[in-house]
């Protein structure tokens, strides 16, 4: 009856800067009546996005959104919310309770304040790309202790990231 699609795109630009671009379209397989009009099957109800340029640290430089389908139309993308608030930022640093706070609630479109709370990870997974996961390094690799499989005394560490494990036994 509904499919939303979520697409993240992560772009390196040759100026050494990111794009992360995000994108959300929700569709229904019959007509869906609205008290703003009937949306044909197939039909975008919501067609909209989001792109932030972010720096190699993951400072964010740019943030740019649209809205090219929505319920109301003429009122949803008249007067957005201003995301170039989020200019400033770091993605891995109060971003996402920073966007709860600027947008949250009423203060901004539900829709894309949810894409932006996808950000952090689509960039990692964009910047990833560009390390090699288990280089020998005197840095912990970027997604150790991001997750349960990867903390610093799972089996996972102890296999594939050795210098980086840490034993849990008590003692």
């Amino acid at each position: 009856m509904h499919l939303r699609r979520v697409t993240f795109d992560g772009y390196k630009r040759v100026d050494g800067l990111w794009d992360i671009e995000a994108r959300m379209v929700d569709t229904k397989d019959q007509d869906y009546p609205l008290s703003s009009g009937l949306r044909r099957a197939g039909e975008a109800v919501h067609d909209m996005s989001v792109r932030v340029t972010i720096d190699g640290k993951f400072n964010v430089i740019d943030a740019q959104t649209c809205t090219d389908a929505a319920p109301y139309m003429g009122f949803c993308d008249a007067v957005p919310p201003d995301y170039s608030r989020i200019v400033g930022l770091n993605l891995f640093h109060g971003f996402l309770k920073a966007v709860k706070e600027l947008f949250g609630a009423t203060r901004g479109c539900a829709h894309l304040t949810e894409l932006l709370m996808s950000l952090p990870t689509a960039a990692l997974q964009t910047f990833a790309s560009e390390v090699v996961d288990n280089e020998d390094s005197e840095h912990k690799p970027y997604h150790v202790d991001r997750c349960h499989a990867l903390s610093s005394h799972s089996e996972t560490v102890r296999r594939y990231y050795p210098r980086w494990y840490r034993d849990q036994t008590p003692g």
